[in-house]
């Protein structure tokens, strides 16, 4: 591994290499973990699928619009708390059976960052909640509930930095599966609180209100399945050393996630500030299935691939390529067969689900589905170049495609609306979808490169690309008159896409390593233990 895995790894007091579990046990805690991972997220989507009409209709669309606009703000305070709890899952990640007076010191040394910028978050927080309601064009009369409202969220933010402590280091040991169910329920609890807020007529205030309690309870859950399931989970107080080493994880996490909310929450604060908060209303509500399935792979795709950051840490090269490619394989497969999915019956749903106004056509759809695909993909690189510790050039390149993005975004915005806002979206992040490729072949020891494997890709690529032209070209005729028979044409157009994607893409052998892959994930659930 690079340098910036040894400096880590030496500020935290472990071993520069540690020993991995088995594989066929990390196989068995990343299956379970993914489908954890996959419950409380259809959960969650389940739930946001209920409460989102009742928020709709009692915010109306403007309100709607400045709510969203308020949480992808309070999404950019990341950057000012250090991500203290993710620099910690990635240390805890590459030293699982580490000497535990190791691993309580990291725990003490994220706590000590959490303080340290706790002031800083504050601060910053506070001058959001007093700048908000100019941020997000709120009506003169909604002004003070936006202002409390987002000093709500940035209370919530600051109580769920201090709670994904426990849960770090539970997803860091690989088991994250533990919390199965859990998040699935306080999901249904906050959307109750939120739709119950909402409908008794507090408003945005209300559902600011239900975030808090929605943190607190996260973490009071968390911090018992730790203590059950981790032996060696306390605070031990950390050297000087062990501070500087996390912090400077910490520091370079920190501007990463800032360039991925700039990224990936600009898009609406754009569209908010040029067109209108109704505007954003359109494309979120548009934009949701897609944003939906990429929420249900990022959630997933991690803990899917076992314990890839320890066989970085053992330096076990030609296995993380291999795995990397097993996950570009699926991530493939995911993308075409849901954004074909996608394509096909938006319309109708949107349709059944808030009405046909709220749809902003098909062009606007095949951008967003296109917009989410390379996301995903960018998003698989991003995971290997975190878990091996490496984020300094992610960040760089991240950086430069902000400026690029937010600069063809504001431009085509100003031209073409919503419309234009996607194009240079898509236009902007292809820096990343370039560069990415080349820090990963770097993390993973520069492997050999065949022509066999660049006709591969090309072959994909052009196999989603009809597929996606076909998907439009049908969702602008087929309309499903109830949710009965949009189900059923879900159902029938998921099975028939992944059937055609399968068949005309993958090589054999590549289908039956994801077959493999996907009967690991049932086993492991059948075989669930303590491991």
């Amino acid at each position: 591994m690079g340098t910036d895995a040894g400096v880590v790894s030496g500020a935290m007091g472990g071993p520069a290499v540690a020993a991995a579990p088995a594989p066929r046990a990390l196989t068995r805690r990343a299956s379970l973990t993914a489908v954890a991972s996959l419950l409380d997220y259809a959960v969650k989507a389940g739930v946001s699928l209920v409460v989102t009409p009742i928020l709709v209709g009692g915010l109306g669309r403007t309100l709607y619009g400045v709510w969203e606009m308020l949480g992808r703000l309070v999404g950019y305070m990341s950057a000012a708390d250090g991500r203290p709890t993710e620099a910690l899952r990635l240390v805890i990640s590459q030293q699982q059976t580490a000497d535990p007076i190791a691993n309580r010191k990291s725990v003490g040394a994220a706590l000590v960052v959490w303080l340290l910028l706790f002031p800083l978050v504050a601060a910053v927080g506070g001058a959001l909640a007093w700048l908000a309601p100019a941020l997000t064009h709120a009506p003169a009369e909604s002004r003070t509930d936006v202002r409390i409202t987002c000093i709500l969220l940035v209370v919530s933010f600051l109580l769920a930095g201090l709670a994904a402590i426990p849960e770090s280091v539970l997803r860091g040991m690989n088991l994250g599966y533990k919390r199965m169910g859990l998040q699935a329920g306080l999901s249904v609890v906050t959307g109750g609180l939120a739709a119950w807020a909402v409908h008794e007529g507090f408003g945005l205030t209300g559902i600011g209100a239900s975030q808090i309690v929605r943190a607190v309870i996260i973490g009071l859950c968390f911090w018992l399945l730790v203590r059950n399931y981790v032996p060696w989970f306390s605070v031990a107080r950390p050297s000087r050393a062990d501070i500087k080493g996390l912090l400077n994880m910490s520091v370079w996490l920190s501007v990463g996630e800032l360039v991925a909310k700039l990224l990936l929450a600009s898009d609406v604060l754009i569209l908010g500030a040029i067109v209108s908060p109704a505007a954003v209303t359109t494309f979120v509500l548009t934009g949701y299935a897609a944003r939906t399935g990429l929420g249900i792979f990022v959630f997933t795709a991690g803990s899917a691939m076992p314990g890839l950051g320890g066989v970085l840490g053992l330096r076990q090269f030609d296995r993380a390529a291999q795995l990397r490619r097993e996950l570009l394989t699926l991530t493939w497969l995911f993308v075409t067969v849901i954004g074909a999915t996608i394509l096909v019956w938006n319309r109708s749903f949107l349709t059944l689900w808030v009405g046909a106004h709220n749809y902003a056509g098909p062009w606007v759809d095949l951008l967003i589905v296109l917009v989410v695909a390379q996301t995903a993909f960018i998003r698989t690189d991003s995971y290997i170049i975190d878990a091996a510790l490496r984020p300094k050039g992610r960040v760089l390149v991240g950086a430069l495609t902000v400026i690029a993005t937010l600069g063809l975004g504001i431009t085509l915005t100003h031209a073409f609306g919503i419309l234009g806002l996607s194009i240079g979206m898509l236009a902007g992040r292809a820096i990343q979808s370039v560069a990415y490729p080349v820090i990963v072949r770097g993390c993973l020891n520069d492997p050999a490169r065949d022509a066999a494997s660049r006709t591969a890709a090309l072959r994909l690529a052009a196999i989603t690309a009809v597929l996606f032209a076909g998907a439009s070209a049908l969702g602008r005729r087929l309309q499903a008159p109830s949710w009965p028979l949009w189900l059923v044409g879900v159902t029938i157009s998921l099975a028939l896409f992944g059937a055609v994607a399968l068949t005309l893409g993958p090589t054999a052998q590549t289908r039956r390593t994801i077959l493999r892959r996907m009967r690991g994930i049932v086993t492991g659930v059948r075989k669930r233990d303590s491991t």
